[in-house]
């Protein structure tokens, strides 16, 4: 079959370069002008390669996250599955449409549309697969499960809701759309639909990380800069010794990272009340600048080991003192997260909003749960936070072009 790009097919529908054309309701289709239209094409990132795209590419705008649990436990039905995503995957971040858009049978259609017209907005989708997916009897795949991959522990300052964590497999979708990214979770569900059912889902506007040099360093809704020492795609040695699994194995994963997800519920209203010192002090950071206490510059290193007064200038319990790499036996992640909003707290009467964490790296017991459990003893951000939702996956290698995600596990 041969692939009909969203562009292309509002050429066939006769909206060319000389003007625009009207839905059958009469909405816009698309763009609005024809420079729109002729710039349908840029922006977007190859599906296929050595690694999942999702992960080191640069951070894009808006998110998607849906966590899905195995209703049906017949290998085979996984493969297809695995291969139907794969395929729709790869169509949906080239821009086309997915699967036979000329198809006549009386059916619904393959794609659902809400994206015709629209660029694909650097959308990248991201498979991983949850330490549940291992455990299923019918699937038989005990033996393979990484070491590395298991259930989160509980960890201190935890209040966890179960509807909001686990997963036996997730879809990371992020484009700078926010309809682009819905339309792929929204049509990868709908592929899934027998073999799957979606678990919880998030979505997520704003990024929280930068994992690029070309990028600046993004505000959390907190007001306070975040990321300033994350690792960037360009640091291809941090990648290498933190992100992607090695010769560790099992080799089924060398190429491939493991995700943590925690929903993290930002108590604003409270932290709105305080004053700017201690938002500073809280955080170990100006807030304006993201310089660190007692600098002037955000990426100047941090001066755990300065005092004023006989007081460090950084708190001992301020949240960049205990996340930092020094008091983490040198263990850094890479963050990708973004804030949410949810509405209204109906108990409280307040926003439910805040951080969904997202961060990869090669062992999750060594990196992200060390770390947290520091943070979770001893971070004066506490205060401010709840963590209500937690998940963790394993993230296979990139797919080549014909094969398909999880293919170095179950092919």
């Amino acid at each position: 079959m041969t692939p009909i790009t969203r562009r292309s097919l509002l050429a066939s529908a006769g909206i060319g370069a000389a003007g625009v054309g009207l839905g059958a309701g009469g909405y816009l289709l698309g763009a609005d002008t024809a420079e729109a239209v002729e710039g349908e094409g840029t922006g977007s990132v190859p599906f296929y390669g050595e690694h999942q795209a999702g992960i080191d590419t640069p951070a894009q705008d808006r998110l998607h996250f849906a966590a899905f649990d195995i209703v049906d436990e017949d290998p085979k039905a996984l493969k297809e599955l695995l291969e139907e995503w794969s395929l729709a995957a790869s169509e949906m971040t080239a821009g086309e449409m997915i699967g036979d858009v000329n198809n006549l049978e009386p059916a619904p259609p393959d794609d659902t549309g809400e994206t015709v017209g629209l660029a694909p907005s650097s959308l990248t989708v991201t498979f991983g697969f949850g330490p549940g997916l291992f455990v299923k009897p019918g699937l038989g795949l005990a033996a393979k499960r990484p070491a590395a991959l298991k259930p989160i522990p509980p960890l201190p300052a935890d209040e966890l809701n179960e509807l909001e964590s686990g997963g036996d497999l997730c879809v990371q979708a992020c484009s700078d759309d926010p309809q682009v990214a819905f339309h792929a979770v929204r049509n990868l569900a709908r592929i899934g639909r027998g073999t799957v059912v979606m678990r919880w889902s998030q979505l997520g506007f704003g990024r929280t990380a930068t994992t690029s040099r070309s990028q600046d360093t993004p505000r959390n809704l907190m007001g306070m800069k975040d990321g300033t020492a994350n690792i960037r795609a360009e640091d291809t040695e941090a990648m290498s010794r933190f992100v992607w699994v090695g010769n560790e194995g099992p080799g089924w994963m060398k190429g491939g990272t493991y995700m943590v997800t925690r929903r993290i519920r930002m108590l604003l209203e409270i932290w709105d009340r305080s004053p700017l010192e201690d938002q500073e002090l809280t955080i170990g950071r100006h807030k304006y600048s993201g310089a660190p206490l007692g600098g002037t510059d955000e990426f100047e290193p941090l001066p755990l080991d300065k005092e004023e007064g006989g007081k460090p200038v950084i708190p001992v319990d301020s949240h960049v003192r205990l996340a930092s790499a020094r008091e983490n036996d040198s263990e850094r992640i890479l963050r990708r997260g973004y804030s949410f909003t949810d509405g209204v707290d109906e108990s409280l009467g307040e926003l439910e909003a805040g951080l969904f964490f997202i961060a990869f790296q090669r062992d999750p017991e060594k990196q992200f749960v060390a770390i947290q459990r520091r943070l979770g003893m001893s971070d004066a951000l506490n205060e401010y936070i709840k963590h209500v939702g937690s998940a963790v996956f394993a993230v296979p290698p990139g797919a080549k072009p014909g094969g398909y995600i999880g293919e170095t596990l179950l092919g």
